[in-house]
């Protein structure tokens, strides 16, 4: 009976220390990196839909020419793991309109679906350290993406990080700000996924991560070093004095099909799933 009844008050004491919501971070769940505090993490291990004090969704075809039409439907939470997925999907497309020129909405029918989620006002950082576990899937015309975009300006002034991203056979770390031409200027590193052991790789979890502060901003994938930039060289050269990289950002999350980087979709691949078990912040102490 004494022993049921210490086994019942550690229980409880667990129990009134867990968060009410995943968003908080836990008490202790795993190490943190030394010299780092815990400010934010989703470790998609409550109810079935990404926590929308976290995150919000992008809705309808958005960016780059893509197949996809964005909605909620495509995220789930199940088991410890956001799956977000891209599948085919025929039905009519509400915005369209005929005659024209805007490919969002000349395309009379959404032929596939997929999610994007975001933390824009509900989560956005200036310098630290941000990681994602995941699992990713490849193939021909598939696209998914772990990103951050500036809060103030228009793209691509308002800077762009990618920190996993993978279309056409490559893994991807790249920095984006606006060149003296206004147009994009690229600091990017492409990795073959042959090279990486193909979709062998990509079919085992790994953890891609960025370490970003006053001084560079550097992308990893498993502890090894894809890219890193010094803040110095990823100003906008426009002549407007603004740093893209000194203001807070917020992250993107998204399974795209097809598009301008995507490329021709392979209908056969479907349903394409990029499956997530966390992502963290953390600043230093």
């Amino acid at each position: 009976m004494r022993s049921e009844f210490l086994y019942f008050l550690i229980l409880l004491t667990v129990q009134s220390c867990t968060p009410d919501r995943p968003g908080e971070p836990p008490l202790e769940p795993f190490p943190v990196p030394t010299g780092y505090r815990l400010v934010w993490s989703d470790e998609f291990d409550r109810g079935s839909r990404p926590d929308t004090t976290n995150w919000s969704y992008e809705r309808g075809f958005v960016r780059n020419r893509e197949d996809q039409w964005y909605q909620e439907d495509n995220a789930r939470v199940e088991n410890g793991f956001l799956v977000i997925e891209g599948r085919r999907e025929r039905k009519p497309n509400p915005t369209h309109r005929p005659g024209s020129d805007d490919w969002r909405h000349v395309r009379p029918e959404i032929e596939y679906t997929s999610s994007s989620i975001n933390t824009r006002g509900k989560g956005e950082w200036r310098y630290g350290r941000f990681e994602m576990r995941g699992k990713i899937p490849v193939g021909q015309g598939i696209w998914p993406a772990w990103w951050t975009l500036g809060t103030q300006g228009d793209w691509p002034g308002n800077g762009e990080i990618d920190i996993m991203e993978y279309y056409q056979d490559q893994l991807l770390a790249n920095i984006a700000s606006r060149g003296a031409d206004g147009q994009a200027l690229w600091f990017d590193r492409r990795i073959p996924l042959d090279s990486l052991g193909g979709a062998q790789w990509a079919d085992q979890f790994h953890v891609w991560r960025m370490d970003w502060d006053e001084n560079a901003i550097a992308l990893y994938v498993d502890d090894s070093l894809l890219n890193r930039q010094p803040m110095e060289e990823l100003a906008n050269r426009d002549g407007s004095n603004f740093h893209p990289f000194r203001q807070p950002h917020y992250m993107l999350l998204n399974l795209a099909l097809g598009g301008t980087n995507g490329g021709p979709l392979e209908e056969a691949q479907l349903p394409a799933r990029l499956v997530v078990d966390y992502v963290r912040v953390y600043q230093p102490e």
